[in-house]
């Protein structure tokens, strides 16, 4: 598949319609969230990350790029990996290793070490992944304002939505303002029309379509499937403990 393919289906999405995408951790669960008909799918750097036995960020990125590269290989669908930061790689051989996993597009976050970057240096980054990597991969621009915080005295909605412009100019495909409060979707919606939004569906939130419903076009779990899953697998450990 193709970064064409994952572009579209952003495309034309009506309000309460929004591309939902699973978020694979690892090949089994990659082919069970395929074969029930998701036309892409979305892999979580926790949710890979306890998969391998690391605490969310700590998977080296070799590890990383061979877990996606595992999922990518078992299904037919696009697949965009969670990158975190980018590990640090230069954009062109970030591009390369990304492409070599077989994935067609790519989270990159604005939090390095736990600080919030310089959004002008982040548009610089997405502008020189977008410049290597031509329209070979959906980048998907996640704005961390609501998870690592605003400098004492700043808005978080108003600085959002600059970090947005700022990396839909520089050549993000879509803006994902992570744990931001529901008015913000259609805030960057208003202001960015045709530019997809991504939200995190969480357990205690709105559901994917009334996310879609408040200007969200496209839907993500982070790492919530594959908790969802380790609990699954714990209450079965604990009834073969009673049979």
């Amino acid at each position: 598949m193709t970064a064409s393919a994952l572009r579209a289906l952003h495309l034309g999405r009506a309000p309460g319609d929004p591309l939902v995408l699973p978020g694979p951790w690892d090949a089994a669960s990659a082919r069970a969230f395929a074969d029930s008909g998701f036309p892409a799918l979305a892999t979580p750097s926790a949710g890979v990350a306890a998969s391998l036995g690391y605490e969310d960020g700590s998977t080296p990125a070799g590890e990383m790029f061979a877990a996606v590269a595992r999922i990518a290989r078992a299904v037919s669908v696009p697949v965009s990996a969670d990158v975190e930061a980018g590990y640090g790689l230069p954009a062109g051989e970030l591009v390369e290793r990304l492409l070599a996993t077989g994935a067609v597009g790519c989270n990159l976050e604005d939090t390095v070490d736990g600080v919030l970057v310089d959004a002008e240096r982040q548009a610089d980054r997405l502008a020189a992944v977008r410049a290597a990597a031509g329209d070979a991969l959906f980048v998907n621009a996640r704005i961390d304002t609501f998870v690592t915080g605003v400098p004492e005295g700043a808005d978080p909605a108003v600085e959002t939505l600059r970090r947005a412009r700022l990396y839909a100019a520089a050549g993000a495909d879509c803006l994902y303002p992570i744990l931001a409060p529901e008015a913000v979707f259609g805030l960057l919606a208003g202001a960015l029309p045709g530019r997809p939004v991504n939200a995190l569906a969480r357990p205690d939130g709105p559901g994917p379509r009334r996310l879609g419903e408040l200007g969200a076009t496209r839907i993500t779990f982070g790492p919530g499937l594959q908790r969802r899953a380790d609990a699954a697998v714990r209450e079965i450990a604990d009834g073969l403990r009673r049979l």
